[in-house]
Order: structure tokens, then sequence, then C-alpha cells
């Protein structure tokens, strides 16, 4: 599914201060598979994974998506191919305060242009499989840590994307709120779904089919 050859990223804010934050990256991810990528604070995860999720063109390289090279996509057709092919989990969650937990699951389908009867239907399915149902109408102040992630993954997966792209799904939960998100990014991905999840928790990291260690931008193995 995944493809990416001698990605480099070099972030230049000014002509005398350069910063590489990806030094020549070969990776590939297979459909399916559940990767946890590790490293140490400023060794690239976060940027590989903008770079997979085409929220952050490479400086140099070629990432390709199901056999797909994006690096010459426009900014319309990138946003086409995040929006119909992959979802996101963020550490913070990025739930919208001002909608309820429904309105938050239904906000992919309401950009994806999905009819309302259809968009209903989904929105009431994920909350009832993962025990929210009873929480639709509540605002996510409202809800504990873990109902919101398990919110935001159900937003993720609103749009049935073939990728979930996860940064630190469980950086913010406690040890129980964490093990029930990671369980389901498990289910997730034996029903198919590709997951790639960047942590710093190695019980999480060993829960995937396998751990992509980074150091300076490069990979040391995986």
């Amino acid at each position: 599914m995944i493809r990416i050859e001698n990605v480099k990223k070099v972030y230049a804010p000014s002509k005398v201060v350069e910063t590489t934050a990806l030094a020549g990256v070969d990776l590939e991810i297979r459909a399916g598979e559940l990767v946890s990528i590790m490293g140490p604070s400023g060794s690239g995860k976060s940027t590989l994974l903008n770079v997979l999720g085409l929220l952050d063109p490479p400086t140099e390289g070629e990432y390709f998506f199901d056999g797909q090279a994006t690096r010459a996509l426009s900014e319309r057709q990138r946003t086409d191919l995040r929006g119909k092919r992959m979802g996101f989990v963020f550490q913070s969650f990025n739930l919208v305060d001002e909608l309820t937990v429904a309105e938050n699951v239904e906000l992919p389908l309401l950009y994806g242009k999905v009819p309302a009867a259809e968009r209903h239907r989904r929105v009431g399915e994920l909350l009832d499989r993962v025990g929210l149902a009873h929480r639709r109408g509540h605002f996510p102040v409202q809800l504990s840590g873990g109902q919101q992630q398990r919110v935001a993954v159900c937003r993720a997966v609103a749009t049935k994307p073939a990728l979930i792209l996860a940064d630190e799904p469980t950086g913010n939960l406690d040890s129980a709120q964490g093990d029930e998100v990671m369980a389901l990014l498990k289910e997730l991905n034996a029903e198919g779904t590709t997951v790639v999840m960047v942590t710093h928790d190695l019980a999480c990291a060993g829960q995937g089919h396998r751990i992509v260690n980074l150091r300076d931008g490069r990979v040391e193995e995986g």
C-alpha cells in the first residue's frame, strides 16, 4: 500500500537556518499491517506521519500510495485522496468543542457529501460499536479522555478509509483508557484497515505487526 523511496524533508525558515527532519527514508508498508513508528524526540516520527498523510510533501524522494506517485499531485488531488482513503487520530483528540459527539463523527461524511440517511446510519453504528451511543448528544468537554479518543477514532473511520494514521493515540490517556483505544485500533486492523501509529509506549508498539525505529531522520530497523 505504502512505499517511500529516499524521502528527505528539510525545513528552511530562513537562508541561514536549515533543519533536516527526514534524511533519506526508505519504507514499505503492506495493506493490512499495523505498524508502530518509534524513536526519540526529534527523530522525525511526526514528520514521517505528515508525509504519509499527504499533509507535508517531501523535499526529495517519492511517496507511492497504492502504486500512485503522490509528490506531483495538486493540493486538490491530495485533499481528495486524504478524504477518501485516509483517517487521522491525534494525541489531543482534535474534536470540535462546539459540536456534539454525533456531529463530530459525522463531520467527514458531510465534507464527503454523503447523503443524510447514510450519514446518520454510519454515525449510529460507529457510536454503538464503541459503547457511546448514549453519549451522542453530549459535547466533548462532557466526556473522559478515553471516550473522546474513541469518538476521534469513530470520526477517523467514518468514511471507511483504507489507512488510519495515528499520532500518539494513547499519549494523553491512562493505561485503562489506552488499552481500550488500542483494542479498537487492533479490531479495525483485523477487519482489514491498515494502521500506522507513532507512539513512545513500547507496550502499545509491541501490539502491532512490527516496529519501525527512527533516529536522526533515518530508519534504524523495521
